[in-house]
């Protein structure tokens, strides 16, 4: 069994900050200590001056494998969330074709646990006609279901209120949804239209997909998941408006509903469109500095649960298209935590609510099994970063296939130097060593 011990580090860890030395025996943190030093084993890494966390868990990526892989790739995009401090992701259905069986999902596990250098999880799609099939989902393994209520990259809109209303009152496990109400958006789009033509102004695009639209459709899952006391998560939380569908005074695990913020709506806003055009067009939408502002206060005093990314790459000639030919969407995994680490540094949020929201609170809300935390026991997923090492994006240290990212010439005053997976360290100073490959994530669940 290959050992390894972590000393010197800064452990930020359930909602504290301390010196410590981590032992790693195989795949699992064996002990945790303050002193480690006489204790022998095959490698040894000095963490002095930096700080060691648990591994970010990011519950919404695209990976666009299958049928989308000139745009990304498991492979490549997996790379490059363990280069960013990510060692566990959960990938969406909207791949071509879409995750609507139960092969199909296989499918999607099976290229993983040959290609993925981080753990894994993917979701089961609904379609308007797949209920068979999504009841046959098995809780222990799968993250959970995902339901478009309004349509983004892929089409797996459904739209039939039947269908919603079956599988919020039969789903045997957690639903999330991308929320935004459709006949409104297609209202603005028309709006829009007859203003401008084709050529809208993509400084439009949080007027077409508005603040009206995301409330309709989030207010209508909470008002679901309430009647049929389902377990729901609503991701990427756009507008100020939707906070008050959630709540910041119960505590996580007593939560049947649940709310994710993404990085981009924390960082842009849409004073943002005029230099960045549609690199930064996503759905939901960026909206107003004052939802942004709101976001980050719900993150900061617990209304929303969860930080990710919803990372969906495009490739650059695609997002320099029109309006109306850019897809939404964009690559993050790689800058998410160093971003974070950067409003750290602005003050604007801790180092332990950063960990509590990208790596406690994935890891509780969907149940993983043994990740998520610095416990003994516990998978050895950690990321090391030295918070005082800036460097700037640039092309020829991006790591997306896709070779592009919105913060492209920014400089980030952190840097991720090591991630481990399940003790494996697979990334080290710009190194990848891909010599083990991540594991299927396992949910600690009662089977139905």
């Amino acid at each position: 069994m290959n050992t390894t011990k972590i000393i010197n580090a800064n452990l930020v860890n359930e909602g504290s900050i301390k010196q410590a030395d981590i032992l790693i025996e195989g795949s699992f943190i064996s002990r945790i200590d303050t002193d480690l030093s006489s204790v022998t084993t095959d490698n040894t890494y000095d963490a002095q001056g930096k700080y060691l966390l648990p591994g970010l868990i990011d519950d919404q990526v695209h990976f666009r494998e299958p049928g989308l892989t000139h745009k990304a790739t498991i492979y490549s995009e997996a790379k490059a969330a363990v280069a960013g401090g990510i060692t566990s992701f959960m990938e969406m259905p909207n791949t071509v074709p879409n995750t609507l069986t139960q092969d199909l999902l296989q499918d999607k596990y099976d290229t993983a646990a040959q290609h993925s250098l981080a753990n894994y999880s993917f979701y089961m799609g609904v379609s308007n006609d797949n209920l068979e099939e999504v009841l046959r989902t098995n809780v222990q393994e799968v993250c959970g279901l995902k339901v478009f209520m309004g349509s983004s990259t892929g089409n797996m809109l459904v739209d039939n209120e039947q269908t919603l209303r079956n599988v919020f009152a039969k789903s045997p496990m957690l639903v999330a949804t991308h929320c935004e109400d459709e006949a409104t958006i297609r209202d603005n789009l028309q709006r829009f239209r007859e203003k401008y033509g084709e050529e809208v102004p993509i400084r439009c695009h949080p007027d077409i997909r508005s603040e009206e639209a995301c409330y309709k459709s989030s207010s209508l899952a909470v008002s679901l998941a309430q009647e049929f006391g389902t377990r729901l998560h609503v991701l990427h939380i756009s507008t100020a408006k939707e906070l008050s569908l959630f709540s910041s005074d119960i505590p996580l695990e007593e939560k049947r509903v649940t709310a994710e913020a993404c990085l981009h709506h924390l960082w842009f806003n849409d004073q943002d469109y005029d230099e960045k055009g549609t690199l930064i067009k996503w759905n939901p939408a960026v909206k107003t500095a004052q939802d942004q502002t709101a976001i980050l206060a719900a993150v900061l005093d617990n209304t929303i649960d969860v930080l990710a990314t919803d990372h969906a790459p495009h490739t650059l000639a695609e997002k320099q298209q029109t309006y109306f030919k850019a897809p939404s969407g964009g690559p993050l995994v790689q800058h998410n935590l160093v971003a974070l680490l950067e409003m750290y540094h602005q003050e604007k949020i801790t180092l332990e609510k950063i960990v509590e929201k990208a790596c406690h609170h994935p890891a509780q809300l969907f149940e993983v099994d043994c990740r998520g935390f610095l416990r003994e026991g516990h998978y050895a997923d950690l990321v090391l970063v030295d918070l005082n090492a800036p460097w700037t994006v640039q092309t020829d240290n991006i790591l997306y296939q896709c070779g592009w990212s919105p913060f492209e010439g920014t400089t980030f005053q952190s840097q991720v130097t090591h991630t481990f997976v399940s003790g494996h360290c697979a990334y080290a100073d710009g190194q990848f060593d891909e010599s083990r490959q991540g594991s299927r994530l396992q949910f600690k669940r009662e089977a139905t």
